[in-house]
């Protein structure tokens, strides 16, 4: 269940999260959207890891 975006941060429902799905769709997300941590992320020429200290590692 996705509280937060992954793009901004901001709660789901705050507001229209449209530009932020598109540019999630070209760069992978900074913000955990289970917690709203900040993620670590790498990215590498065959894709991407962001990771967050409490929820594990996502991959693109």
């Amino acid at each position: 269940m996705e509280t937060y975006c992954g793009h901004c941060g901001e709660p789901a429902e705050a507001r229209d999260h449209t530009g932020c799905a598109a540019r999630l769709e070209l760069e992978p997300p900074r913000f955990c959207t289970s917690c709203r941590r900040r993620m670590k992320v790498q990215v590498a020429p065959r894709g991407w890891t962001a990771t967050c200290v409490e929820h594990g590692v996502l991959a693109g």
